[in-house]
């Protein structure tokens, strides 16, 4: 796919089930060689009618498609309609709801919300490499804002002050570099400079803010501290590359998805991190690269939900 194509082009172009089956022929096996998902055969023949191909293996599941193995599996909706969707949620900047690709598709919400979060799974990045260099470090509260919220669920959802009953989310940046963030549970000593020593190079510049749970790490990083109450620069001591990771996040939460359950908040995490640490690549590029993670990536409906009645499809 050409480096230039806009999503105009994509859906034009992804709109023929040839090209999408070029296109997926190609990430899957670039060798040209199709190959059997289940016993990794060679004898496979094509049978354009019902669009998949055949193993001559003798085992029980001899047909497979170009959905087989993938985040597509089981789903009944066409290539043509998963691989804009894809480029979509890769793509745009705040994320897209699965109200909208509802509306887009004509397809429920429920199966839209489904879609996105089996796409967010390919965006997950499965890399242990560590930060280094200089790295800021930062915690912040994932909720709503109870001047949004109307009375009676005001007093449901907001039951004391500052970060009380929000999620917490902690994050590293190395500067120029990539981001990761996780979903934690508390803000303590213990489990946040647990993350840091795990993902970042010892000997490592550290800036964080003057929260005590930070103290000690001079042992092992050089750590530099900014005290907000007082300054949010000072030289190159500030942990503003982080704080404006936080914006992008939150405008993506609070204005496209509106309401995310924190059983899911990791899968919009790994959604907004990846197009943070690919944002130099083109749109093809990044949708490129997130395709060609597709493959042994699965979960289904029960998965996603954790088997629990009565959890929402928000977002």
């Amino acid at each position: 796919m050409d480096s230039k194509t806009t999503l105009r082009d994509a859906i034009l172009y992804f709109a023929n089930f040839e090209h999408c089956r070029q296109f997926m022929m190609e990430l899957r096996w670039p060798d040209g060689v199709v190959k059997c998902p289940h016993c990794g055969s060679e004898r496979v023949t094509w049978l354009a009618k019902a669009r998949v191909w055949k193993c001559y293996v003798g085992h029980p599941m001899p047909r497979f498609s170009l959905k087989t193995g993938t985040i597509f599996e089981d789903s009944p909706l066409p290539l043509e309609k998963w691989l804009p969707t894809a480029w979509l949620i890769i793509n745009c900047k705040n994320g897209i709801s699965s109200y909208e690709v509802h509306r887009g598709l004509g397809v429920t919400q429920k199966t839209a919300w489904f879609m996105l979060h089996r796409i967010r799974l390919a965006m997950q990045d499965g890399s242990f490499n560590k930060l280094g260099g200089e790295v800021e470090v930062d915690e912040t509260f994932i909720g709503g804002k109870a001047r949004n919220m109307h009375k009676s669920k005001r007093a449901e959802k907001i039951t004391g002050t500052g970060g009380k009953d929000k999620e917490i989310v902690f994050g590293m940046v190395e500067r120029g570099g990539k981001v990761i963030t996780g979903h934690v549970g508390s803000r303590t000593k213990k489990e946040l400079q647990a993350s840091i020593r795990e993902r970042v190079e010892a000997g490592s510049a550290i800036f964080s803010d003057e929260l005590k749970s930070y103290d000690g790490l001079e042992n092992e990083y050089q750590h530099a501290v900014i005290d907000h109450a007082v300054e949010y620069v000072n030289g190159n001591v500030h942990t503003n590359t982080m704080e404006n990771f936080w914006s992008l996040l939150k405008r993506g939460l609070h204005g496209t998805y509106i309401s995310v359950e924190p059983f899911h908040l990791f899968r919009y995490l790994d959604e907004q991190t990846f197009r943070y640490n690919f944002r130099s690549l083109t749109d093809a590029e990044r949708f490129c690269t997130v395709m060609k993670q597709i493959v042994g990536r699965r979960i289904t409906y029960k998965q996603l939900t954790g088997k629990m009645e009565g959890v929402i499809a928000h977002g």
